[in-house]
């Protein structure tokens, strides 16, 4: 598969960090910047391609004006910054994309917008009609009314479910490094830069190491995430220098970049959304039988079912882990955990007996599962 470029994406998502927008002396947005990663969007789209922006930096705009600067947030003081922020945010895109003629349009997603499938789908057909409209959507996660156990946490994973969401056929993660090395390259001389990724990998996901200091939530570790959800939906990913002024026209012209591959097979909006699902509410323990029949496509039926974990609805994703803990595939449960709890260890023909009342077969089907 030859290697991925701008010049012939149509759609695509550029994630931008915090310590990109915010000048750390100022706490005020880098303006110069914002302009010329707007005039790098003007010049995509001049080529044919629709951009959007996944943008951090509301809660960096805000902390100085707030004199939150001397220690970590507590939570409430958080949502509180990220209210002052977010107005800030949205106002310096506005202005950097007005320059030029765009439209900016303020989305700001939870990781409940992506995970409950009603809200994902009203979420994803909005983004489409702003794009259909010549907008630029600028998406940020909704730190005001997310708390610490249902958000992403990082923009990194957003701008990948986002990518995911709008069938994209780019992700672009400008950061501080100009992509992935086989250790980093701050602490080891010998770091290798790795130009192409073609599969995703446990030598691969192993390089990613700990988020840096300062106001970025993300790191390597987060971006090999991305990658995987925007990969396996059939989206190429690249991590980019995103400091100096027009990034993304640095990448259209060859700068050093690394590409990951999308997944050649690609998958169905339904399986995509099941594969990026960022939070299971529950995990399912299956005994090695059911794993080796996970593996040759086969749908998890309730006599492999070991252990089951969290409290879930049907409908809801879980994880399927093996006897050793490592995550075999992720799916939409048939049934309730306390049913799954019920009938685990059964034969498909005693789950009416045990329940009372008969619903599907498996507790996974094939159809709704993803291997990972």
């Amino acid at each position: 598969m030859a290697t991925p470029s701008l010049a012939s994406a149509k759609r695509i998502v550029v994630k931008i960090g915090s310590a990109l927008v915010v000048d750390p002396g100022t706490a005020a947005p880098r303006a110069e910047w914002l302009a010329s990663v707007a005039a790098d969007a003007a010049r995509l789209r001049a080529g044919g391609a629709e951009v959007v922006l996944v943008s951090s930096g509301a809660v960096a705009l805000a902390r100085h004006a707030l004199g939150l600067t001397r220690r970590a947030l507590r939570l409430e003081e958080k949502q509180a910054a990220a209210a002052v922020g977010q107005i800030r945010l949205a106002g310096a895109w506005e202005s950097a994309l007005a320059a030029h003629g765009m439209t900016a349009a303020q989305v700001l997603l939870t990781l409940e917008d992506s995970e409950d499938r009603r809200r994902y789908l009203n979420a994803r057909e909005t983004l489409k009609t702003l794009l259909h409209l010549g907008c630029v959507p600028v998406i940020n996660e909704n730190d005001t009314v997310a708390t610490a156990e249902i958000r992403f946490g990082d923009n990194d994973r957003l701008a990948a479910r986002v990518a995911e969401m709008i069938e994209a056929d780019a992700l672009v993660l400008l950061s501080d490094i100009d992509g992935l090395y086989t250790a980093d390259p701050r602490r080891d001389p010998e770091a290798r830069h790795i130009p192409v990724v073609e599969r995703l990998t446990e030598e691969v996901m192993a390089m990613g190491g700990d988020p840096p200091p300062g106001y970025s939530s993300g790191g390597m570790r987060t971006k090999l995430i991305a990658a995987r959800i925007a990969t396996g939906a059939g989206c190429a990913m690249a991590i980019a220098l995103g400091k100096a002024p027009h990034p993304l026209s640095a990448v259209l012209e060859g700068a050093r970049t690394t590409w990951f591959l999308p997944s050649p097979e690609g998958r169905s909006a339904r399986k995509s959304w099941i594969a990026g699902s960022l939070a299971p509410l529950g995990r399912l323990v299956v005994d090695e039988g059911a794993a080796r029949a996970l593996a040759e496509g086969r749908s998890l039926l309730p006599a492999g079912v070991r252990g089951v974990e969290g409290e879930f609805e049907r409908g809801d994703a879980v994880s399927v882990r093996a006897p050793d803990g490592r995550e075999l595939a992720r799916g939409l449960s048939a049934y309730d955990s306390d049913s799954v709890r019920r009938i685990a260890g059964r034969r498909s023909a005693e789950i009416e007996a045990v329940l009372g009342w008969r619903g599907r077969d498996v507790i996974i089907h094939r159809d709704d599962m993803v291997l990972v």
